[in-house]
């Protein structure tokens, strides 16, 4: 977003401030989700909007959030992104200003959260995004945290579990180079991967851009790699394609990918060709125990279906934010002060108990968190394979 537009709104919002400084008279704490309920990303949406409502129910039964003497129901208010970076930056000028929320969640595609992250940390609003692994989305922005696991665990998991598992030494990279996600995860996986395999041990590192649909030319190159495995770290639109045209081309070792593979409707696009596969998430509703049982069976009790690793981030992330508002020990009833006060919990939480595991931040909005090596079932079911920590 222009910083001279960022700028504008920021000095008109505080010009109005004295007007709207008094909230929560009546007892409600407003968090604004920033989802998609168009666009490519529209069955993320679906999963932020489920896993977002199920902890407010959950909270808003219990008597809602007990913040120093006095009970606050929490509302969500939502606006629709579109799957699109400008719409994403608007929408939170209107949450911020408008609707006067305390904190944000979202957006989870990192190419929205980035430019949210900036709007949210010049206007001094708390931000929790569910599923944004970018490190630009977090970069000296105070306000602005994080739920998942960062690019270099990820491909930290991933070699070892290429070592253990296949013996591999040579890996293969297909990558979109224009999506801020999966170019920034491809390129930690082949810094980290050379690091232990030695330089050149990434014999493929193969580029596409946003929209392409036949990736024979890479694969081509793959496949006279000698690469004992193809890295792909992207959403999934492109994994049914990547995966399918491989196989036709004759490739007949392991593919694995990264957290954007759990998002959306991966096995329905897949099917078949998917299942055996790994790669590195945050959350499997397969074998869950626990706390994380807990939520699956509310889950699938609600709507009717497994939860994903979005809906399963974002519950964590407004329980995060709920956490963070008992926590400030009580509200001042000024926006602007109590979204300061929040922030400074929410940067201070060592111990966060989450459906996605426990966490806690050290100096920025980055969790300390582990990974867990997901496999894909024969039922095409998600299950939690291995877990590793940094």
């Amino acid at each position: 977003m222009n910083r001279h537009v960022i700028a504008g709104s920021l000095a008109l919002f505080f010009a109005l401030a004295p007007a709207a400084a008094v909230f929560g008279a009546d007892g409600i704490v407003k968090l604004g989700v920033s989802s998609s309920k168009s666009g490519s990303f529209a069955n993320v949406g679906i999963s932020t909007k489920n896993g977002a409502e199920l902890a407010q129910q959950e909270v808003n039964a219990a008597g809602g959030v007990k913040i120093g003497n006095k009970a606050y129901t929490i509302e969500l208010v939502y606006v629709d992104n579109t799957s699109s970076r400008s719409s994403a930056s608007t929408n939170a000028l209107k949450l911020i200003s408008q609707d006067q929320v305390m904190a944000i969640v979202g957006p989870q595609s990192s190419d929205r959260a980035i430019a949210v992250g900036e709007v949210a940390n010049s206007f001094r609003t708390p931000m929790v995004t569910p599923w944004s692994t970018s490190p630009l989305t977090t970069l000296n922005r105070p306000y602005v945290f994080r739920m998942p696991v960062l690019y270099d665990i990820q491909a930290v998991a991933t070699t070892r579990f290429a070592a253990k598992e296949w013996k591999a030494s040579k890996a293969a990279v297909l990558y979109d180079e224009v999506s801020p996600y999966p170019s920034g995860m491809a390129k930690a996986f082949k810094a980290t991967f050379e690091g232990i395999n030695g330089q050149g041990s990434v014999v493929a590192f193969e580029t596409f851009r946003t929209g392409d649909t036949d990736f024979s030319k890479q694969l081509n190159v793959i496949l006279n790699s000698g690469a004992d495995f193809i890295y792909t770290p992207q959403h999934y639109e492109e994994i049914p394609l990547i995966v399918s045209q491989a196989k036709k081309m004759g490739w007949k070792k392991p593919v694995t990918g990264s957290n954007s593979w759990s998002g959306g409707d991966l096995m329905g696009k897949c099917g078949d060709n998917c299942k055996g596969l790994f790669f590195t998430g945050n959350f499997a509703p397969g074998g869950a125990k626990d706390k994380a049982k807990e939520f699956v069976d509310k889950y699938q009790k609600v709507y009717n279906k497994v939860p994903d690793e979005v809906a399963a981030l974002t519950y964590d992330a407004v329980q995060l934010i709920v956490q963070g508002l008992r926590n400030t020990g009580g509200l001042t009833g000024n926006l602007i002060q109590d979204r300061i006060k929040l922030k400074d919990q929410l940067a201070a939480t060592k111990k966060f108990e989450g459906v996605t595991g426990t966490l806690g931040y050290h100096g920025n909005g980055d969790p300390t968190k582990c990974a867990v090596m997901i496999k894909i079932d024969e039922n095409g079911l998600f299950n939690t394979y291995d877990t590793v920590c940094p």
